[in-house]
C-alpha cells in the first residue's frame, strides 16, 4: 500500500515540472548549519555547499518508508521531468546507502544561480505536494511544506545546486 501512495504522491509532485503556480511562501526553516565533513558527493555531483541549513519537521516519518519508497519516489519525480512536453531546466535523483539523499541539478546556466531561484524551485514542489491527497490526509496543508513531505518519506537531506558555483543543502530532521 505505501508503494502505491509513494507513487501517488511521486506523480503528483512530479508536476512541479510544469509552469509555475502561484505560491505562498513556504515556512523559513533558516537555522545555520556545519558542512557535513563525510559528504562524498562534494566534488561529484555538486560544488561544496555554500549555504546549509537545518529544517526541523513536526511530521513523523511513516511506517514503512523505506529505501524502495524513496528511489520510487524520486524515479517518478525524475520520470515526470523527463518526459514534460518542454525541457525541464533541473534533474532529480537519489543517493546514499538508505536512499534518503534527494538531490536537484541544474542543468542550464543561469536557472539556479541564486538562492532565491532554488527557493521558487522549492516553493513550486510545495505547491504540487499540497495538492496530492497523500499530503492533505496526513498534514495540514496549509502548513506544511515540500521538506515536510521529505520528511515523511524519511529523507535526511536534501542538497540543490546550479550545478557551477552554487550548492544549497538543506539537512532535514
Amino acid at each position: 500500500m505505501l508503494k502505491n501512495v509513494a507513487a501517488l504522491v511521486a506523480a503528483s509532485v512530479a508536476l512541479a515540472a510544469l509552469p509555475a503556480l502561484a505560491q505562498q511562501p513556504a515556512k523559513p526553516a533558516p537555522a545555520a548549519a556545519k558542512p557535513a565533513d563525510d559528504d562524498r558527493y562534494i566534488g561529484y555531483y555538486y560544488p561544496k555547499p555554500t549555504a546549509i541549513e537545518n529544517y526541523t519537521s513536526a511530521m513523523q516519518t511513516i511506517a514503512g518508508a523505506e529505501r524502495p519508497q524513496r528511489v520510487q519516489f524520486v524515479t517518478v519525480v525524475s520520470q515526470g521531468t523527463i518526459q514534460s512536453a518542454y525541457r525541464v531546466p533541473y534533474a532529480v535523483f537519489v543517493k546514499g546507502g538508505k536512499a534518503d539523499h534527494m538531490i536537484i541539478v541544474g542543468l542550464q546556466p543561469g536557472e539556479m544561480s541564486s538562492i532565491y531561484r532554488i527557493r521558487a524551485i522549492l516553493a513550486n514542489m510545495t505547491t504540487m505536494s499540497r495538492l496530492s491527497p497523500f499530503f492533505q490526509e496526513r498534514t495540514v496543508a496549509e502548513d506544511a511544506n515540500f521538506f515536510d513531505l521529505l520528511k515523511l518519506l524519511g529523507f535526511k537531506q536534501l542538497t540543490v545546486t546550479d550545478g557551477d558555483k552554487l550548492t544549497h543543502q538543506v539537512n532535514i530532521k
